[in-house]
């Protein structure tokens, strides 16, 4: 090896280290901690569990009163079954109704004329600018019964005077505010995949009398895939875990693992069992994820 080189190895392993040492300190150091937690018994106490350590003198003692109860205790309440399996549905159906609306506006951008796309873009990611508390908040005034959507039915007449609109607290109005809050997300990494694809496959499969439908299909959205998993993944993940929008659109049926969560930590103040809620929906979401990419490097 060149002396040149041995030179610029140190400077390549630091570029490499950034984002390990970025992940281990933000991701895996608080994953330990809440696993940790999690093997821990709730106590009356600050912090609100058992056991805290106290030294490396002690950690022979600390270790004996660690246990996996909290994980035994979810598997035999059916409450937390159903907060998994609804978060995974509602994040599967938000994820395909994004989707479905994201595209044609993501592709839609990509083919306006080059002058126009930087404006359709700033008016993409235009709603960031305002909180997203207080985009939530706007829905309310929307769905409610007495509300804007309401009143602009009753005004065109496909409501009568006394009729209101029963959106507001059901599941509709959370796949509503789903859809609205991270339609963004989704638009940019399409838009990113179908900006770059090449024009000419297009002409070139029409002049091969290739319809447009069929064109779409064999060529636009095989090209677009790489934006599309990426969009789905941006989505999905923290659909999952999504609190405010079904704590404030969804009715008391609307069961989310983020509601339980919430519950588990400030509401019943039980730390261990609501990081042990925590440490499964985590693992259910990375390990797959993981597991895909791994194997579409082997691709």
């Amino acid at each position: 090896m060149s002396e040149k080189a041995v030179h610029q190895n140190p400077a390549r392993w630091l570029v490499v280290a950034v984002p390990y040492v970025w992940l281990a300190l933000f991701f895996l150091v608080p994953f330990f901690i809440i696993f940790k937690i999690s093997l821990s018994d709730q106590a009356i106490a600050m912090p609100p569990y058992t056991p805290v350590f106290d030294g490396v003198a002690k950690i022979g003692e600390f270790l004996s009163q660690l246990d996996f109860e909290n994980y035994i205790y979810l598997t035999e309440d059916s409450l937390y079954y159903s907060a998994y399996l609804n978060s995974l549905l509602v994040a599967l159906v938000s994820t395909l109704l994004l989707l479905l609306v994201g595209y044609p506006i993501a592709l839609a951008m990509a083919r306006a004329p080059a002058t126009v796309r930087p404006t359709l873009l700033m008016l993409v990611i235009l709603p960031f600018w305002t909180s997203f508390l207080i985009r939530v908040y706007a829905w309310i005034g929307i769905l409610k019964p007495e509300g804007l959507l309401t009143l602009l039915l009753q005004a065109v007449g496909f409501l009568g005077p006394d009729d209101q609109v029963q959106i507001f607290r059901t599941q509709w109005a959370v796949y509503i505010g789903i859809v609205y809050s991270y339609l963004p997300f989704m638009i940019l990494p399409l838009y990113s995949a179908l900006e770059k694809m090449d024009g000419t496959l297009l002409e070139a499969a029409s002049d091969l009398g290739c319809p447009p439908l069929k064109a779409f299909w064999r060529i636009t959205f095989p090209l677009s895939l790489p934006g599309v998993i990426a969009g789905a993944m941006i989505c999905f993940i923290p659909i999952t875990g999504e609190f405010v929008i079904p704590d404030l659109l969804g009715g008391a049926d609307t069961l989310m693992i983020g509601k339980v969560l919430w519950t588990e930590f400030f509401g019943n103040r039980d730390w261990p069992l609501a990081s042990a809620v925590a440490v499964i929906l985590l693992l259910a979401l990375v390990v797959p994820i993981a597991i895909f990419q791994n194997q579409q490097q082997k691709a």
